[in-house]
C-alpha cells in the first residue's frame, strides 16, 4: 500500500528538501560501513538531506576517526548526487549543534531493527518535516532488506561497492602490502588470507569451551562473569550450553583447527598466508599449531616497516581498513567465525564477479569430526572436501532476509 513514487523522483531543490537527518555510523569500520548505506538509503526513502555521517567509536574501538580520515568524502559526495543530497556539516542557520548529540527532542529513537522503508515514511519523516534536523540513534541494523524497494537496495549497493572509497594513501599502502604477499617467494605466487577471529572478547561471549589449562579456563570463567553477570549467573548450565553450542556449529574456530582444515582441504606446507586478526587469544601458544603447519604466515605488522605504519597507527580503522583491502584482495580468503568484517568481503567478492574462492568453513562438520575418536585422516580429508565443494563464496539466490552484504546476487546484480 505504501507510496513509494517519491523514492524515483528526482532529487528536489534544496530548499524543497524534507529536512535533514543526522547518524553515528557506531562499531568498527565493517558495522559503520553498513550504517553508512543504510544512512543513504532512508535519506532516499524520506527524500530527506543527509549530513556526513559521524564515526562514533564505542568502547572495544577507543578511536576519534572522522569519515574523511578514512573515506574519499569529494567521491563519496559526487558520486551519490543524483541519489540524495549530503552535505558536509550541519548547516550553519542551526546553531545548537550540541543538541543533536544530546537532546532527546532531537532524536528519533524508536526505530526498530529491520525496519520496513513504509516506517520510516509513517513515523520518522512527519517528526523531520516538523524539526527540520532529527538525529536517528541508535542506527545499528534499522533498515530491513525484503521490506524496502528494490531500488532502495540497489543504491544501497551503490553505496557500498562504488561511492564509499577508501583515501588513496590507504588504498597505494594495501597495494603495496598485496604486492609484497604476491612476491614472496623469489617468483609470482598466490596467497590466501585469513580472517582469524579469536580475540578475548570474542572466546569469551561466545560461551564456547576451548582448549586450555585449568587455570586458563578459571580466568576465563572470571572474566565472563564480570563481563556478562547476567549470562553467567552461577556458572552452572554453561558447559551443556558450550556442548550444544559446538555441535551447531556456533563457536569460534581455535588456529590448530584451521590449520588442520586447511591441510585437508589440501593447501600445502608452503603456503603464503597473511593473517589479519585482533590480539589471538592464548598468544603464541595458541598460534603455534597453525605457525608449524603454515610457517608462511604473516601479519601487515611482518609484512611492512614500523615507519610505513606509523602514519595509520593514529586510527584503528585505518589500520582495518589495510586488512580488509589486503583480504578482498586475496587469491583465497577464509573466515573462521561470523562478523560485518567476512560478510562484507565475501559479498564484495561475489559482486566483483566471483574471480576469487571465499571459503566457509562448516563447523558444525568440523566439531563433529573433531570429536570422534574412530575417524582416520582419510575420511576426515572426504568429508572436509565434499562439505566445502559447495562453501566457496559462489553467488546464491537470495532468500528472505538474507542480508544483502554477504549475498548481493539477487538485490544488487545484473542478469547476464
Amino acid at each position: 500500500h505504501a507510496d513509494f513514487s517519491l523514492i524515483f523522483a528526482d532529487l528536489p531543490p534544496e530548499n524543497e528538501t524534507n529536512g535533514y537527518i543526522f547518524i553515528h555510523a557506531e562499531g568498527g569500520l565493517n558495522q559503520q560501513r553498513i550504517a553508512i548505506c543504510n544512512a543513504v538509503a532512508v535519506a532516499k526513502i524520506m527524500n530527506a538531506t543527509l549530513i556526513l555521517p559521524v564515526l562514533k567509536q564505542d568502547q572495544i574501538w577507543k578511536d576519534q576517526t572522522k569519515f574523511e580520515d578514512i573515506f574519499d568524502v569529494d567521491h563519496f559526495i559526487d558520486y551519490l548526487k543524483y541519489d540524495v543530497r549530503i552535505v558536509r556539516d550541519i548547516p550553519e542557520w542551526f546553531t545548537d549543534k550540541s543538541e543533536l548529540f544530546t537532546s532527546i527532542r532531537r532524536t528519533v529513537k524508536n526505530i526498530p531493527k529491520y525496519a520496513p522503508a513504509q516506517f520510516y515514511i509513517d513515523n520518522v519523516l512527519p517528526r523531520i518535516k516538523e524539526k527540520k534536523i532529527m538525529a536517528l540513534k541508535p542506527f545499528v541494523d534499522r533498515l530491513g532488506y525484503d521490506n524496502v524497494p528494490p531500488e532502495i537496495n540497489r543504491l544501497r549497493c551503490r553505496v557500498n561497492y562504488h561511492a564509499l572509497k577508501f583515501l588513496p594513501e590507504i588504498e597505494e599502502m594495501s597495494d603495496l602490502l598485496v604486492s609484497r604477499m604476491r612476491n614472496r617467494t623469489g617468483v609470482s605466487n598466490p596467497y590466501m588470507a585469513l580472517h582469524l577471529r579469536f580475540e578475548k572478547g570474542m572466546v569469551g561471549l561466545s560461551f564456547c569451551d576451548f582448549v586450555g589449562t585449568r587455570d586458563e579456563k578459571a580466568r576465563m570463567g572470571e572474566y565472563r562473569k564480570k563481563e556478562w553477570p547476567r549470562r553467567y549467573k552461577n556458572g552452572s548450565h554453561l558447559w551443556q550450553l558450550a556442548l550444544q553450542k559446538r555441535k551447531e556449529g556456533r563457536c569460534p574456530l581455535e588456529p590448530g583447527e584451521v590449520a588442520v582444515i586447511l591441510r585437508a582441504m589440501g593447501y600445502p606446507k608452503e603456503t603464503q598466508i597473511y593473517v589479519a586478526s585482533g590480539q589471538v587469544y592464548g598468544g603464541q601458544n595458541r598460534m603455534a599449531p597453525l605457525k608449524n603447519m603454515f610457517p608462511s604466515l604473516v601479519t601487515k605488522e611482518e609484512l611492512a616497516t614500523k615507519e610505513e605504519l606509523d602514519g595509520f597507527r593514529k586510527h584503528v580503522t585505518s589500520l582495518a581498513a589495510l586488512d580488509f583491502l589486503v583480504c578482498l584482495k586475496s587469491d583465497v580468503f577464509v573466515m573462521t567465525h561470523g562478523g560485518n568484517f567476512a560478510k562484507l568481503i565475501i559479498g564484495a567478492r561475489r559482486y566483483m564477479g566471483h574471480l576469487h574462492k571465499s571459503i566457509k568453513p562448516d563447523k558444525g562438520l568440523m566439531s563433529k569430526s573433531f570429536g570422534d575418536p574412530y575417524m582416520g585422516w582419510a575420511t576426515f580429508v572426504e568429508d572436509v572436501v565434499v562439505t566445502h565443494q559447495t562453501r566457496t563464496g559462489l553467488p546464491e539466490e537470495t532468500f528472505p532476509n538474507y542480508d544483502l552484504w554477504e549475498n548481493p546476487l539477487t538485490p544488487c546484480m545484473c542478469r547476464a
